[in-house]
């Protein structure tokens, strides 16, 4: 189970980078086009671009931000439950994300079938949409596989957090 967590930390962190990158893409995308259009000379497509861009910076994060428990936490009721019902909570609601982000992968994975199958592409550019949903999907498979792991390693939240 260690070495899954070390690859699965090594996976989450090369994701996390590509959505650094993808949102540094963004904004100087963003800052160019804004530039240009002020000469009168715009960048054709930056809204798409910059929306499809933000699709996998967000994508990109889920993984890290699952592991670092950067999520939204209101645990100011759970921390004053007996000890055994705060590990019933952290279960269950790891058993909740696991079955969420199964949902989640399974039809985005489906959406990108069917984007690929009609040729499904961006209004300007024509850029192929499958391979962003494809890409997303394989995000939430490894939101999962966090998840899971948690579960199986029983990791807690720190009370001092």
């Amino acid at each position: 189970m260690k070495r899954l967590s070390e690859i699965l930390g090594s996976v989450a962190g090369v994701l996390f980078v590509a959505g650094g990158v993808a949102l540094t893409a963004m904004v100087f995308l963003t800052g160019a086009d804004v530039v240009l259009r002020y000469f009168g000379k715009p960048i054709v497509g930056t809204y798409e671009i910059v929306g499809l861009l933000g699709a996998l910076m967000v994508g990109f994060a889920l993984p890290q931000t699952s592991r670092a428990k950067g999520h939204v936490l209101m645990d100011f009721i759970i921390t004053r439950l007996p000890s055994g019902l705060q590990k019933l909570f952290y279960a269950l609601t790891r058993i909740l994300g696991i079955l969420v982000f199964a949902l989640i992968t399974w039809n985005v994975w489906l959406l990108g079938d069917d984007y690929r199958r009609m040729g499904e592409g961006s209004l300007t550019l024509a850029i192929p949409l499958y391979p962003v949903a494809y890409v997303i999907a394989v995000c939430s498979f490894v939101v999962i596989i966090v998840l899971f792991l948690e579960l199986v390693e029983g990791k807690e939240q720190d009370a001092e957090k």
